[in-house]
């Protein structure tokens, strides 16, 4: 892209610059000419030399990072508040802080790009990953805060557990060449690292407590420095084939594609299990590739899946074949449950599954006791059968057949285990976009449906069950009133009025939920926790507009007694005065779309007129108008600042109108959502432009338009097919749907059912009409399956080679999202400089 960037934007700097580089070059040729080879060297290799230079310095002076407005850089840069972890007896807290960007040096480390991962070669763990940079504890009933001693320098922290009695924690913490686990004593504000040997975090849990003074994580299998090196000459080809099996398959990216990197996979994901106690580890069994490991309640058996060979070039490594197996914690095999294939057969389409047991998984309310289900269609959605899916159990010592517990209509989703009288089964169709929650009684055997709702009904949803610890120490669901009804905490609690969390009480015998606390207009506030369900004591986290997010205990019966566990100070001060609201309008058919609007500081339409608008929206499929038209979010929210969102242009003088609803929906109940996708696109982009031109603070013909990824995919769309822009900004989107042939989105038609809804959905098929300027920006690491970087790469050629005006961005190493601090703020930049030009400034 070098080359690219040259051509199109380096102009103007290469005429700026040219004294500085024709001193560089000078200096260059100097150096050569006292060197003993340079007098021996041709003239035509001196030339070669010389334009070889010229052309890098070029090259350096159009690629180089430039910083958007301070006010923008402030924002990105603006150290976050901590996260916050409170134990169950709300006695202590941990603050975990965070730096906010890492370097680009630091996302360049070694990588390995493999099996659907990107892994460090040179530690035995992901190579991309949010680091924790120090702890701090709280007692909560004294107020007083506590350092942490023992951490490591340079601390890189992750994986925070408590232990079981909740007086403990766990984290990891990683270097540049090892892994390792520590552990803190709460009451002694004391770090300490437990392992002797590094931990391998490629699969699976990085670790699990297996009692207070005990726990289970796997260790390096051999040296890091044993990574086998890519041979220079291969011994052959590589060579895939298929032997008449059909294998739809999504477009994965880092997948296996050679001997090589087999090779490397094995070596980076193999890993012994050990048991520490007390700091000494013991072996569990023979080293392997463990997908997951996971504890029986009673702590006396493991429920492992191991990664066998041949290992796919088509699907991730969480697809590979693998064994189920019970194991003690010996490591010695109990019982095989299943030699799964690998998923490369699975059928496309939405609820097609393969032909093979799935959902394993240990009861939560009996001591050792495995489940898992097993179609009832072949796994083939469309085939006619009263139940799609049935579940089965089979309890220790697990030497005998197993037991059915029952039978679903769709296929089943996961259940809720609480006792041996109420468990939640849930059974889902994701193309019907609609679920049930069931009750389980296991005493009757009865499976009775609760309700059945919309995936996309917001208003309708009752909120999750509250959980207690029962006496294994798993989070099992919590019955009151003697048993008959549920606590349901929904921290969402989307309304007519837009989002006010709440908790409700479930009756289990007239399937009514009864909202019994919930927030209030003015603010937004979600119960975090629930420490005493009888009296309704709860940790809350409360925000509004202007005040900034705080945890406090509440106690929602007698709504008094209050205590605030945290005091967070606005991060973002730059934002102080800009005004936010939730605005609503209509489209052309009647479906009721929102947004959230935010105006700049001082701002008065009277005075200063009509704004700039920036337009950030991402498009969603809806087989319902009427959930389509829901509100989503809260006006009442604390506005915070993140890379991927717009807000940054509002202290820049636009009108920002962000989450701008571009609902999908389905025209009937024989059509799919995308039948028309380019239509409602328009409807969706021009209610929204005349809502803020009616307002009288926007300006209709100063409108821009952007998004990531399907959002890129949408202001492609929109820029191809209306003028209704000045410009648009497309982030790490797909352009060019025939990429993606198996589906995409929430579209399960294959391209060759679809192939008309394919071209007519691809931006790429019209790159002759986007005449709108339009700036792309990928990472040249991009690991989101559909969106690999060819998209904006052709999508850019396209639309230059029919004189339009573009600029491609590619950011080195970034993938999807994007995280290295020097490409943040150079996109900022660029977006600035794209707004600024072709918007505000707009003729």
């Amino acid at each position: 892209m070098m080359d690219v960037q040259l051509i199109d934007h380096g102009a103007k700097i290469k005429e700026k610059r040219k004294p500085q580089n024709f001193i560089s070059l000078i200096i260059i040729l100097r150096h050569y000419f006292k060197t003993p080879f340079m007098k021996k060297t041709p003239v035509i290799c001196l030339l070669i030399i010389c334009v070889m230079s010229f052309c890098r310095l070029q090259a350096q002076d159009a690629i180089s990072y430039q910083m958007p407005p301070q006010t923008i850089a402030d924002l990105l840069l603006a150290k976050p508040t901590p996260a916050v972890n409170i134990n169950g007896k709300a006695d202590w807290m941990i603050l975990s802080e965070r730096n906010s960007y890492p370097t680009v040096e630091e996302l360049g480390q070694p990588e390995m790009k493999v099996a659907g991962m990107r892994l460090n070669p040179a530690n035995f763990s992901p190579s991309r990953q949010s680091y924790i940079n120090n702890f701090t504890l709280k007692n909560i009933k004294t107020g007083t805060t506590y350092k942490v001693n023992g951490l490591p320098a340079g601390l890189l922290a992750g994986n925070v557990n408590w232990n079981p009695s909740e007086t403990k924690f766990a984290f990891t913490n990683t270097t540049g060449n090892r892994v390792d686990l520590y552990i803190v004593d709460v009451a002694k504000q004391k770090a300490t690292k437990i392992n002797h040997e590094p931990l391998n975090i490629v699969l699976g849990n990085a670790y699990s407590w297996l009692d207070d003074n005990t726990l289970l994580y796997k260790t390096a299998n051999q040296s890091a420095a044993a990574f086998p090196k890519r041979p220079i000459t291969p011994k052959g080809p590589t060579i895939q084939q298929n032997l008449g099996k059909a294998a739809p398959s999504a477009t994965f990216q880092d997948l296996i594609r050679s001997p090589y990197d087999e090779q490397a996979f094995e070596f980076l994901s193999t890993g012994q299990l050990v048991q520490n106690k007390n700091g000494v580890e013991t072996k569990i069994g023979k080293p392997a590739i463990y997908l997951s490991y996971i504890l029986s309640p009673d702590k006396k058996y493991l429920l492992t899946r191991t990664i066998r060979k041949p290992f796919s070039y088509l699907v991730t490594a969480g697809g590979f074949p693998s064994t189920v197996s019970i194991t003690d914690l010996k490591g010695s095999v109990v019982k095989v449950l299943a030699e799964l294939p690998s998923s490369e057969g699975t059928p496309s389409g939405y609820d097609n599954t393969q032909n093979v047991p799935r959902a394993f998984d240990w009861r939560d309310d009996e001591p050792a006791t495995i489940t898992w289900a097993m179609p009832l269609d072949s796994g083939l959605i469309k085939n006619k059968v009263d139940y799609h899916d049935v579940v089965y159990a089979l309890s220790g010592p697990f030497t005998g057949s197993p037991k059915e517990l029952f039978k679903t209509q769709m296929r089943y989703a996961g259940t809720q285990w609480g006792d041996e009288s109420v468990a939640l089964v849930q059974e889902v169709s994701r193309a019907r976009q609609t679920g049930r929650v069931n009750r389980y009684n296991s005493m009757t055997g009865k499976l009775e449906k609760l309700y059945d709702r919309n995936q996309t009904d917001a208003y309708n949803d009752p909120g999750r069950a509250v959980t207690k610890k029962n006496k294994y120490g798993r989070d099992v669901i919590l019955t009151i009133d003697n048993g008959s009804k549920l606590l349901m905490n929904n921290p969402v609690g989307s309304s007519s009025k837009g989002d006010l969390p709440f908790l409700a009480k479930f009756d289990l015998n007239t399937k009514q939920n009864e909202i019994i606390w919930r927030s209030t207009p003015g603010s937004y506030e979600y119960v975090s926790d629930v420490l005493d369900p009888e009296r309704l004591v709860v940790v809350t986290r409360k925000e509004s507009q202007t005040e900034t997010p705080n945890y406090y205990i509440r106690d929602l019966r007698s709504r008094s007694g209050d205590k605030a566990l945290t005091n967070f100070t606005n991060p973002y001060p730059q934002l102080q005065g800009i005004t936010k609201q939730k605005v609503s309008y209509k489209r052309a058919d009647g479906v009721d779309l929102t947004g959230d609007l935010y105006l700049p500081k001082g701002y008065n339409k009277e005075k200063d007129g009509p704004l700039p608008v920036l337009m950030w929206a991402y498009p969603r499929e809806f087989n319902s108008a009427a959930d389509a038209a829901q509100i989503r979010g809260s006006q009442d929210r604390f506005t915070t600042v993140s890379w991927a969102g717009p807000v940054f242009w509002v202290t820049q003088g636009y009108a920002v109108l962000d989450n701008a609803e571009m609902p999908i929906v389905a025209a009937g109940a024989d059509k799919k959502p995308n039948d028309n996708f380019v239509d409602q696109l328009k409807m969706n982009a021009e209610a929204a432009i005349n809502k803020l031109a009616d307002m009288g603070v926007g300006d209709r013909n100063r409108v821009a338009v952007g998004g990531h990824s399907y959002g890129a995919f949408m202001t492609a769309n929109l820029l191809a097919h209306t003028n209704l822009f000045k410009a648009g900004i497309a982030r790490s989107g797909a352009y060019n749907r025939t990429l993606t042939p198996f589906g995409f989105q929430n579209e399960d038609r294959t391209y060759w059912q679809a192939p008309q809804l394919y071209f007519e959905m691809s931006p790429f098929s019209y790159a002759d009409k986007i005449k709108t300027p339009i700036l792309l920006i990928h990472g040249e690491m991009d690991d989101n399956p559909g969106t690999f970087p060819i998209n904006s790469e052709r999508l850019y050629n396209a639309i230059k080679g029919h004189g339009g005006t573009v600029r491609f961005v590619y950011l080195p190493y970034e993938a999807h999202s994007y995280r290295g601090k020097e490409n943040l703020l150079h996109m900022l930049w660029e977006m600035n400089q794209w707004l600024d030009k072709y918007v505000k400034n707009a003729k």
